[in-house]
């Protein structure tokens, strides 16, 4: 290996050319530069440490043993040491005169400056999510004292926006190269189909035969399609019209539906007449109520838990979550159902309103574990972008997806008149 050296008044630079390491077949060059007065005959010893995540070598100069031409000098490289952070070479000469190192400092920025830089966008981002999420609790909290259509449509446009991430998620690289998606006019069409379901629950009340006619006219569309049909298409769209929009609309069962009045809930008492009155706190208003405030504090407390005391994996689908961090999460859930069961009266009974805590936990739970595993599967972090440091709207109701229909099922099948 030979590398030409290019001479300067107060500097030396050169271009190091090395031909087939050790294992390889490559060429690399290396730029080299010495701060110092040399001429092209007489070399003083200098080491140089390059900050290059290189390989390991030393080089000796030896113009006068090798007679090379024009200043030339020959190279001598040890066994290379791959993915270490330093290179360091010697250059040795006849005479010695000097032993000082002379570092080349290659360093692009200041660590301190990086980490300030990254606490500043983290701040950021923490502050993005902290407004984002207040407006968005709070257009919530609104949306659910309103009810009846306001409650149905703003639920359907959420449903709309996550089901076109459901299905964007079932397209993605990383599930599709195991299966055949379904093609997209499909998709847009089951989007639309969803987005209805709730309203028709508003106005039905059941939309069981709807939701199986829309799944047999799916089916059809399917297997009448260009190409060859797989199962795969059949299994993710029907998949996704009761995760997208079969389940969500329990919601409106419980909000709009469950309208026995909450006789005990001193709220009701002060509610102004114009806003409704009395008759405005339903059992299924009430029950709304406490159970989105359970999911928070579930999620609240379980994020502050894992943070302060997290140790030991709770599963592989979502690393962050811990056993301890779920026991956090499932002490407040219980705790808040229990608080705001005193002050609203409802449930009566304590024993109902922890069974009812209990379930919105493990509700809320599996539902965030089950979207974990479609974007682990479609390897992406988050379902979308649609809300700003937040991700998209599968992240943001993941815990709710489940929990309102086995809310419902608990206050209308398993509390005596509806836990008044």
């Amino acid at each position: 290996m030979i590398a030409s050296p290019s001479l300067m008044a107060s500097s030396s630079s050169y271009c190091v050319k090395i031909d087939g390491l050790r294992g390889t077949d490559t060429t690399a060059f290396i730029p080299i530069s010495v701060a110092s007065s040399i001429c092209a005959c007489q070399f003083s010893p200098k080491s140089l440490i390059l900050s290059r995540p290189s390989i390991n070598l030393k080089l000796k100069f030896v113009d006068a043993l090798f007679q090379i031409p024009n200043g030339g000098f020959g190279i001598h490289c040890n066994r290379p040491r791959i993915f270490t952070k330093t290179l360091v070479v010697r250059a040795e000469a006849n005479q010695i005169e000097d032993e000082e190192p002379v570092e080349v400092n290659k360093n692009h920025g200041s660590s301190k400056e990086d980490a300030d830089l990254m606490q500043q966008q983290k701040s950021s981002q923490l502050a993005k999510r902290v407004v984002f999420g207040l407006g968005i609790g709070i257009s919530a909290g609104g949306v659910v004292l309103t009810g009846g259509w306001v409650f149905s449509v703003a639920l359907a446009a959420a449903i709309f926006a996550g089901s076109r991430e459901y299905f964007e998620l079932v397209r993605s690289h990383g599930i599709a190269s195991g299966m055949t998606p379904p093609p997209r006019y499909v998709s847009r069409v089951c989007s639309v189909i969803c987005a209805l379901m709730p309203l028709l629950t508003l106005y039905k009340g059941q939309i069981d035969v709807s939701v199986t006619s829309a799944a047999f006219v799916v089916a059809i569309t399917l297997l009448l399609q260009r190409g060859n049909p797989r199962f795969s298409q059949l299994s993710s769209t029907i998949f996704g019209l009761f995760y997208c929009g079969y389940l969500p609309s329990f919601w409106v069962k419980l909000r709009c539906r469950l309208t026995a009045p909450a006789l005990n809930t001193g709220v009701g008492a002060t509610w102004p007449v114009l806003l409704g009155g009395q008759a405005h706190w339903t059992v299924g208003l009430v029950a709304t109520l406490i159970s989105i405030s359970s999911i928070i504090a579930a999620d609240t407390f379980a994020f502050a838990g894992g943070k302060a005391f997290g140790r030991t994996p709770l599963t592989n689908i979502s690393p962050k979550k811990t056993w301890e961090g779920a026991l956090a999460g499932l002490t407040g859930c219980i705790a808040t159902s229990v608080i705001l069961s005193k002050i609203f009266s409802w449930p009566t009974s304590v024993l109902s309103a922890i069974g009812f805590g209990v379930l919105n936990f493990f509700g809320s739970l599996f539902g965030d574990l089950l979207e974990s595993m479609i974007k682990r599967d479609a390897g992406v972090k988050d379902s979308g972008s649609l809300i700003p440091g937040h991700g998209g709207i599968l992240d943001r109701v993941d815990s709710y997806i489940f929990t309102g229909a086995l809310a419902y099922a608990f206050v209308r099948n398993l509390l005596p008149v509806y836990g008044v």
